[in-house]
C-alpha cells in the first residue's frame, strides 16, 4: 500500500529547514496552516522542530512517534529492565563477554541498540530507509545534549554504509531485525507504532540478510523474530531464546569465550 508523506515545520521558524529536510530525502515541503488532524493532502507528516517525529493526519490519528532515548519506556527499561538478564543481552552474548561490537543492520528506531549499548555495547546502527533515518539521527543527536545518557550514546555510531559495504571496525555480533507483517492479533501492538509499522511495509528481502551477516559477522549473528514467523532464509539457528511475544534465532559461528580471543 501506497501512502503519501510530506515534511513540514508545527513553527513557521523551522520553515527552511523542513524545506531543506525535505529536498535531501525527495519529499514534497507542506507549509502547515492547521492542526495535523484536519490535514487532508498527505497521510503522514514528518515534522520539523526542535525533534523529528512522525504523524499521522485525520480524524483519530495516534500520537506522533519519534526516537527519544530520554524519556518515557525506554527510559523505564534503562532503568528498571532487568539487565543482563534479558533476552536480548543474552542472545548477543553479554553472559559470555563484558564488551561486545554490535552490528545493527536494521535499525529502525533504535531502541534494540539503545539497549545493548546501556549493557554495555559498542553499537554500530544502520538504516536504510532515508526518513526513519533522519528519526534516528534527530533522535541521537538530541539525547548526546543529555548528561544522563551521555555516557551511552558514546557507545552509539550511525553508520553510513549497509552491512555488506561496511568498511568499520569488525563487528563481534550482527543484529537483524527485519520488519515482519503484523496480523490482526499482533496488532495489539501500540496504535502509535502499528501506524509507524503500516508506512514502512516489511522487508520483502529480509532472507537476503542472514547470508550477507552470516559472512562478515565474527562471532554469531542474532535475528529477532515475531512468535510463528519463519527463520530467515529458511536456516535454523543454532539455538533460540523464546519470549513472550517474539524470540530471538542465534547462529552460532564460534564462541564468544574462545580464550584465543
Amino acid at each position: 500500500m501506497t501512502h503519501s508523506l510530506a515534511v513540514c515545520a508545527l513553527e513557521p521558524f523551522y520553515n527552511e529547514e523542513a524545506k531543506k529536510l525535505a529536498a535531501r530525502l525527495n519529499l514534497s515541503f507542506f507549509a502547515l496552516k492547521s492542526p495535523l488532524k484536519f490535514v487532508t493532502q498527505f497521510d503522514y507528516l514528518l515534522m520539523v522542530s526542535d525533534h523529528l517525529a512522525i504523524a499521522k493526519t485525520g480524524k483519530g490519528a495516534p500520537a506522533p512517534v519519534k526516537v527519544d532515548f530520554t524519556t518515557g519506556a525506554v527510559a523505564h527499561r534503562r532503568k528498571f529492565g532487568g539487565g543482563k538478564g534479558q533476552d536480548i543481552a543474552k542472545a548477543v552474548g553479554l553472559n559470555k563477554r563484558a564488551s561486545i561490537r554490535v552490528f545493527d543492520a536494521t535499525a529502525g528506531l533504535g531502541r534494540d541498540a539503545f539497549v545493548l549499548a546501556t549493557l554495555g555495547c559498542k553499537v554500530t546502527l544502520f538504516e536504510r530507509v532515508p526518513f526513519v533515518r533522519a528519526l534516528l539521527e534527530s533522535g541521537l543527536t538530541a539525547a548526546r545534549y543529555h548528561e544522563e545518557v551521555d555516557d551511552i550514546m558514546m557507545r552509539m555510531t550511525l553508520a553510513t554504509n549497509t552491512l555488506a559495504d561496511y568498511e568499520g571496525e569488525a563487528a563481534d555480533v550482527i543484529y537483524l531485525d527485519p520488519m515482519y507483517p503484523h496480523t490482526e492479533k499482533s496488532a495489539a501492538a501500540k496504535k502509535e507504532m502499528a501506524f509507524f509499522r503500516d508506512l514502512i511495509g516489511h522487508d520483502v528481502d529480509a532472507d537476503a540478510l542472514l547470508p550477507i551477516a552470516l559472512a562478515n559477522a565474527k562471532y554469531r549473528v542474532v535475528v529477532k523474530r515475531p512468535k510463528g514467523a519463519p527463520y530467515l532464509n529458511q536456516q535454523n539457528p543454532t539455538y533460540q531464546l523464546d519470549g513472550k511475544s517474539g524470540r530471538f534465532d542465534v547462529y552460532v559461528l564460534k564462541s564468544l569465550d574462545d580464550p584465543q580471543d
